[in-house]
């Protein structure tokens, strides 16, 4: 399995794990130590329990001597059982015992108790069996010993039962806790996921600096650095803009001047190879005019401002635009508009480059007998469609780049489409380039949704 990328993840699953292993181990070090301490506890009871049960048996024994040999010889039978049972009755409650005499006969002992697991007297102390924890202790005449017996199964249900107290409410607190620091660290990670999609929401072209504040400390780093990145591509694709908008525009009036002293040399001159090579010059001085104003239009979409105050109707623009190419000679552009007027934000300029662009590349491109149908949606859905050969499934996104040309024997400066796709990107429309044709086997269909108002 692979292991998470997520920061949040890695820093809640870091934290939780080791909140969780010390928690463990403090409990374990916790239940060893308190074991220790009850163990000591119950040898301190057992001890206890010996040293004053002792005595009272001392003097219970005494006593039985007395009341004996007060009464008949011929009743000393009966007399000895019922003292012997009445003893036995009155102690023995948590643990067993058994006192003996000096020869070891047992005199006394509690209720229940099995001689058989009081090993011999040795000496005074514990000792430890198999089943039981014994305390042994003598009288001070040395004519008494008590030996005291606890079952280690009492001893180990009661340690379960401590055990368990320190377990259960860590199963109840270590889940909550958990849930805490995944929460805790989320919170503490929002400032990181708004600068994720703040970065994550911009555009190709938006260069504007990070916002800073509310950052963390060590958050303040990264956006700075982050914003001197945004302020060095921004000035070096103003300064690639402006020169490539100033060298268009210088160039067409020398360009204009060029292109009207060759038509001058081709009316002046009287020999076909010099008018032949002056009409070439001409073609290569337009081709030339054709590129700078590309260029000046790809300076103006990638650079320029697209957007207006007031919304503007997209039907007035297409009819200019359409009309233009008409009193130019191209009656193949076949119009559809709605009745009801589509309004946009987006800056006329902006949208007449784009679809003067796109029908520019529909009349190249297209049959050249055929028609180029243009039609605008109320949505502002923009279709452009000619019939033609069909494009190959990998030029779509090959055409989208600056001076790719989808034909090389058509003339061409191969900005066409990469003029609309930076408009579109600005203003956050799409470009669907859809070959063949809907319900056709030819044809190119390019659709560009703009935004309306």
């Amino acid at each position: 399995m692979k292991f998470s990328t997520s920061l949040q993840t890695r820093l809640a699953l870091a934290v939780g794990l080791s909140v969780t292993l010390l928690w463990l181990a403090a409990a374990a070090v916790t239940a060893h130590r308190l074991g220790g301490e009850m163990q000591e506890v119950f040898d301190d009871g057992l001890k206890a329990t010996a040293q004053r049960i002792l005595p009272i048996a001392r003097h219970d024994l005494r006593e039985g001597h007395q009341r004996r040999d007060s009464i008949e010889h011929d009743e000393d039978g009966d007399n000895d059982r019922e003292t012997r049972i009445g003893r036995e009755a009155r102690y023995g409650e948590d643990v067993t015992f058994i006192v003996r005499d000096r020869n070891g006969q047992v005199l006394l002992s509690s209720r229940g108790a099995d001689a058989s697991i009081f090993p011999p007297f040795a000496k005074p102390g514990f000792l430890r069996t198999e089943t039981h924890q014994l305390y042994y202790e003598t009288s001070l005449d040395g004519n008494l010993t008590i030996a005291v017996a606890e079952p280690l199964d009492h001893r180990t249900e009661l340690s379960r039962k401590m055990l368990l107290g320190l377990v259960l409410p860590l199963i109840v607190v270590i889940p909550f806790s958990l849930l805490a620091i995944l929460v805790a660290v989320r919170r503490s990670l929002r400032p990181v996921r708004a600068l994720r999609q703040e970065l994550a929401n911009r555009g190709a072209q938006d260069l504007s600096p990070l916002p800073d504040s509310g950052l963390p400390s060590e958050l303040l780093p990264i956006s700075a650095g982050v914003n001197q990145l945004l302020d060095r591509l921004t000035a070096a694709f103003n300064a690639e803009r402006a020169f490539a908008a100033n060298a268009a525009h210088e160039l067409r009036t020398p360009v204009a001047g060029a292109i009207a002293q060759a038509q001058r040399i081709r009316s002046e001159t009287k020999e076909e190879l010099t008018s032949q090579r002056a009409t070439e010059i001409e073609t290569t001085l337009k081709r030339l005019m054709r590129m700078s104003e590309k260029l000046m239009q790809l300076a103006r979409a990638e650079g320029g401002r697209l957007q207006s105050d007031e919304p503007s109707d997209l039907r007035t623009v297409l009819q200019m635009i359409v009309q233009d190419f008409a009193r130019a000679g191209e009656g193949r552009i076949v119009l559809t508009l709605p009745q009801e007027p589509v309004l946009s934000t987006l800056d006329p300029d902006a949208v007449g480059i784009l679809c003067r662009n796109l029908i520019e590349n529909a009349l190249k491109h297209g049959a050249q007998d055929g028609v180029v149908e243009v039609s605008l949606r109320p949505d502002g859905l923009l279709n452009f469609a000619n019939d033609g050969p069909v494009l190959p499934a990998d030029a779509t996104d090959r055409l989208m780049r600056r001076f790719e040309r989808g034909d090389g024997k058509i003339g061409g400066s191969g900005l066409g489409l990469a003029i609309v796709k930076a408009i579109a990107d600005r203003v956050g429309a799409e470009v669907d380039v859809i070959s063949p044709r809907p319900l056709k086997y030819e044809g190119v269909q390019v659709q560009v949704k703009l935004p309306i108002a």
